[in-house]
């Protein structure tokens, strides 16, 4: 189970990056560019980038990790299982530039960054909800999970839903089906390697 990732892309990067994929984003700030600043460890209930379809391109928002639990006492809800859904709504794209996973029964744990081979910047798929209020401002968003690939399973049993880049755009069309875009990638296709305990990772 993901529960810590980091993005360290400036606004500028990114928009380049969703261009190439015919994509247009706005921010709800028309008047300025955002600031993006690097966040080398996002933990759950932090906001982070998130991307979703608006007004035929998309918008960027900041956006609380994880929906609010489903019972007292219980953490947010950062990791969804994709199986068996369809998702035709609330669906998102999270931007990373890495996500962690942690091996070892005893604290501290190894913990292990992966990356995209060949891209700097990625996309998980994810799931947004709006705030209590209904609000398309805030609310929260989730990631969505697979059956680990070749590249995760030898330190999970689960992973993110990595997306390839040709499909960002269909995965912000709800009327594409879900299934066939969530799904493990190639070995070969994320990089790993270890990073300093869990209390302090070895960041780029």
């Amino acid at each position: 189970m993901c529960n810590r990732y980091g993005y360290l892309h400036p606004w500028h990067v990114l928009a380049e990056e969703f261009s190439e994929t015919r994509i247009p984003i706005r921010w709800p700030e028309p008047a300025a560019a955002p600031n993006l600043p690097p966040l080398p460890e996002i933990r759950p209930t932090d906001p982070a980038p998130l991307i979703r379809a608006h007004q035929g391109g998309a918008r960027l928002d900041m956006v609380r990790w994880g929906f609010p639990p489903a019972r007292p006492r219980a953490g947010p809800v950062i990791n969804f299982r994709s199986e068996g859904r369809r998702f035709t709504s609330g669906r998102c794209l999270i931007p990373a530039s890495y996500f962690f996973e942690f091996t070892g029964e005893r604290y501290p744990k190894t913990k292990w960054m992966f990356r995209k081979a060949d891209e700097p910047l990625f996309c998980i798929a994810g799931l947004w909800r709006p705030s209590a209020d209904g609000s398309p401002d805030g609310g929260a968003f989730t990631m969505l999970t697979v059956n680990p690939g070749p590249d995760v399973a030898p330190y999970h049993d689960r992973q993110i839903a990595v997306l390839n880049r040709a499909d960002w755009a269909d995965w912000l069309d709800p009327a594409v089906e879900a299934g066939p875009l969530l799904r493990a990638l190639p070995a070969g296709t994320l990089s790993v390697e270890p990073v300093e305990g869990e209390g302090g990772a070895k960041l780029p």
